[in-house]
């Protein structure tokens, strides 16, 4: 290091003590978002690697093979020549079940799950009592969940009854490998042997089960090469495949979805903070405009000057985001605990090193580079300024042309360009984020120049003095509002889109559960019990709400060429979706659209084919399911109806709203076509007393012990609880939001805080009061958190619009009251912090005034 570099990092650190707090305060704008992208990139890290150490664990194997109906002969054949190879296979078989326990003759929805003697190969499942999982397949036994304990009021060793099949209950499970589904979380899990399912008499024709192959794999062979040679034959069968590789590579994708989408708040945060951070090394600059000139009078050269408080931003700025990073941490250890309920793995939380160099640097550099900016205005200060006084912004103020201004300028924009490039999937998503961004700061910048115009133009001489003097502050050389408006509007724009986003999300699940018309829905119904099931519900005094006719089938042709003639195409590509076309449907019929569904394109079957079935049925598409079969009004689809082909022709589209808890379909034929065929039913009631439900379940099990039913209360009430862990997930980014925002603030007023307290003391040496001056501050305050709040609550409909209506899909709606409080709030926090920033106005006494004369 050279003497001229020392003597200058000398220097800035004698002149940095009498400034070393104040500048940390200012640079600390920054530490909360870099606290956001530390916790946020720590804890995704964590996630993603325990998922690669855990995914056997979470299959329960290295492939596994789904299929919703049995298996056909042909795999069979196939699985038992690969066991000849040394692949080791385990089954599973998941399906409902009413579940009863004779001693407290209560019943219960559950998860029956069938598994053989060797299920999982990896993962270890822990029992209460310990020990007690071999004892599973020594009889009819069953392990259950605890929470099926507590609502029979059973205890282990118990009876459970599933239809015909008697087990003895002899322990509850304590920790299974991999995440319960959503269906299990509807009803506990119940596990029994596999070769006593044939004992329940449950998996009749049209029963809903999934039958699951696990397979493990010889050491050394790589599950994706295993698999791929037999993808063709099991296309061919409609029997999915998933390797461990493939289900890791999801999960992890869903982590880093959840972790991008609160990446970019932090992102937006750390933006605002480095807004923050311009407007507090602004103040910083205009304390140090006198200490400045005195080192010009010594000798120092402008660049030695500039060097010196450079480097002292430099310092502060990284101890900013140090100490972001070092709460960052702190998060990442507590989020395990407060998500543990919702993670599908146990996460290893432990330090990230590249998450928290990340933090640093890039929190170090935003700092930096916005604190450049104003910074360079020292070079402006002169010897002679210890001689005169000029004004702050007189001394401050460069030139448009100023080509270190230009490059810090350019060197900012590409900065957060380069940010948002790395926090981004695609450079499309960064390039829309950083122009988001620029969007947000031009209009908010347009807007405090329209005030301060506004201002200017509609002063009128007949207002009352403080108000006159007020609104003159919007406008008058050194004014704030730039600075304010943007921390302000800012700030409003992140918190007011948050909370329309998730208003508009979480909208969807609380209004149309709420339509939902039925509580109680009966499923596996068939031909010959669904007037005995009418009438037991009905002798009740319950309402039966709808009657479903469900068949199950597959689709054999489309415009006359067969499935599989068809290529099948990768996600995102233009084409007919594998899924859609080997997945089996389970389809109903009726003479006109339900409750929950609206047509969108074509017209409802006509009075002919409600009658009379024709040689070409007419069929309604639900319209996702058309889009992803590429199907259009009036092509052709010909179905496989149990053996029987059916051809049909697309007459209309429907909307669903899949989230009302009726029965729902994605094709509905005209009921000619259809009623000979073989089907089971569901029927939906409304019973109005809870505590009917259980009494109207006991009914028809004892009755129909096949027929299983689900409290469709329960699942609001389960909906309900995510709906609340989401809705307080955004509010505390809102919050943390709001916290980055008044650092920000008190940062903006700070940066006037002289002419301020200078313009203080003369107006009390012209006899100007305590209360006078309160309301000059009053009515200045008022007008900059009102533009602010308006024009953050404007824009955030507008961001808010575009995320929900182009990431999420989903229809937007303003939440205008809501936002306007935010807005309200804005103005209240603005008159808060500047009556707060204005206490040393107060404080000065006129004599102060005399000294800069």
């Amino acid at each position: 290091m050279s003497a001229s570099s020392r003597s200058i990092w000398s220097l800035a650190w004698r002149e940095s003590r009498t400034a070393r707090r104040r500048l940390l305060l200012y640079m600390s704008s920054i530490s909360l978002g870099v606290a956001a992208l530390v916790a946020i990139d720590s804890f995704s890290a964590n996630i993603i690697q325990s998922v690669k150490d855990q995914s056997r664990a979470l299959m329960g194997g290295d492939v596994s093979f789904n299929s919703n109906k049995p298996l056909p002969p042909a795999v069979d054949s196939l699985f038992d020549s690969l066991s000849r190879k040394g692949v080791s296979f385990a089954r599973v078989t998941t399906f409902p079940s009413m579940a009863v326990v004779p001693r407290t003759t209560g019943t219960r929805f559950v998860q029956v799950r069938g598994v053989s003697d060797n299920y999982p190969f990896y993962g270890k499942i822990i029992t209460e009592p310990a020990g007690r999982w071999p004892l599973l397949q020594q009889g009819a036994n069953a392990i259950v969940d605890p929470s099926l304990l507590a609502s029979l009021n059973a205890r282990v060793g118990d009876t459970l009854r599933l239809n015909f099949g008697t087990f003895t209950i002899v322990a509850t499970i304590k920790d299974v490998p991999g995440a319960a589904g959503i269906a299990e979380m509807l009803g506990p899990r119940v596990f029994i042997p596999a070769k006593y399912i044939a004992e329940t008499q449950l998996l009749v024709f049209g029963s809903i089960a999934e039958r699951t192959v696990l397979a493990k794999l010889p050491p050394g062979v790589d599950p994706d090469k295993f698999i791929k040679p037999l993808k063709p034959r099991l296309d061919q069968q409609q029997v999915r495949s998933r390797t461990v590789t493939q289900s890791e590579m999801a999960t992890a994708d869903a982590i880093e979805n959840l972790s991008d989408f609160i990446g970019i708040v932090g992102l937006v945060a750390l933006l605002l903070g480095g807004i923050g951070v311009a407007s507090g090394v602004r103040a910083f600059v205009a304390r140090k405009i006198d200490t400045v000139a005195v080192l010009r009078c010594l000798g120092a050269s402008s660049g030695q000057v500039l060097s010196m408080y450079v480097a002292q931003a430099a310092v502060m700025g990284l101890a900013g985001a140090a100490a972001g990073a070092a709460l960052g941490v702190a998060v990442q250890f507590a989020l395990p605990r407060v998500l543990t309920e919702i993670l599908p793995i146990d996460v290893q939380v432990s330090l990230v090193p590249s998450a928290v160099l990340t933090g640093l640097a890039v929190g170090g550099w935003i700092a930096l580079i916005f604190a450049l900016r104003p910074l360079l205005a020292l070079r402006n200060v002169s010897p002679l300024q210890t001689l005169r006084r000029d004004t702050d912004a007189e001394v401050l103020r460069m030139r448009w042309t100023d080509v270190p201004r230009t490059v810090v300028n350019v060197a900012l924009v590409l900065s957060v360009v380069l940010i948002a490039l790395t926090r981004a999937r695609t450079p499309q998503q960064a390039i829309w984020m950083s122009g988001a961004t620029g969007f947000a700061i031009l209009a908010l910048g347009a807007s405090a120049a329209l005030l301060s115009w506004a201002a200017r133009k509609g002063l009128r001489t007949g207002w009352p003095y403080v108000v006159r003097q007020g609104v003159a502050n919007l406008y008058r050389p050194g004014n704030q509002t730039r600075a304010v408006i943007l921390a302000l509007g800012f700030g409003a724009f992140l918190v007011s889109t948050l909370y329309l986003v998730q208003n508009n999300l979480l909208r969807r699940f609380t209004t149309t559960a709420a339509e939902s018309r039925g509580n109680v829905i009966f499923f596996d119904v068939q031909q010959d019990q669904a007037a005995g099931l009418d009438s037991i519900v009905r002798s009740n005094g319950h309402e039966v709400v709808q009657t479903a006719p469900v068949v199950t089938m597959r689709i054999a042709a489309i415009n006359g060429k067969k499935v599989s003639d068809m290529k099948p195409i990768a996600p995102g590509q233009r084409g007919r979706a594998s899924w859609a076309l080997r997945r089996e449907f389970r389809s109903t019929f009726r003479d006109k659209p339900a409750a929950s569904e609206t047509i969108v394109a074509g017209k409802w079957f006509d009075s002919k084919s409600l009658k009379v079935a024709a040689d070409t049925g007419e069929i309604s598409l639900e319209e996702g399911i058309a889009k992803e079969l590429n199907v259009k009004l009036g092509d052709v689809i010909t179905w496989n109806v149990q053996g029987v082909e059916i051809p049909t022709r697309i007459t209309s589209l429907r909307k669903v709203v899949w989230t009302r808890f009726e029965p729902n379909f994605f094709v509905v034929f005209a009921p000619p076509l259809l009623e000979a065929a073989p089907k089971q039913y569901l029927l939906l009631a409304q019973v109005k007393d809870p505590t009917a439900v259980t009494l109207v379940q006991r009914e028809v099990v004892n009755r129909y012990p096949n027929i299983s039913s689900i409290d469709l209360t329960a699942i609001k009430r389960t909906v309900d609880r995510i709906v609340s862990r989401v809705s307080i997930a955004i509010r505390f980014m809102a919050l943390f939001s709001l916290a980055v925002a008044i650092p920000v603030l008190f940062s903006a007023v700070s940066a006037t805080r002289r002419a301020r307290i200078r313009e203080g003391v003369l107006l009390k040496t012209l006899g100007a009061t305590r209360g006078q001056i309160a309301r000059i501050l009053l009515a200045e305050y008022s007008l900059l958190g009102v533009l602010g709040g308006l024009t953050g609550m404007v824009l955030s409909i507008l961001g808010a619009w575009a995320v929900v209506r182009y990431i999420f899909k989903t229809p937007f709606a303003a939440a205008l009251v809501p936002i306007a409080g935010i807005a309200v709030a804005i103005v209240g926090l603005t008159l808060l912090i500047g009556l707060l920033a204005g206490r040393d106005v107060f404080r000065e006494t006129p004599i102060a005034a005399l000294r800069d004369v």
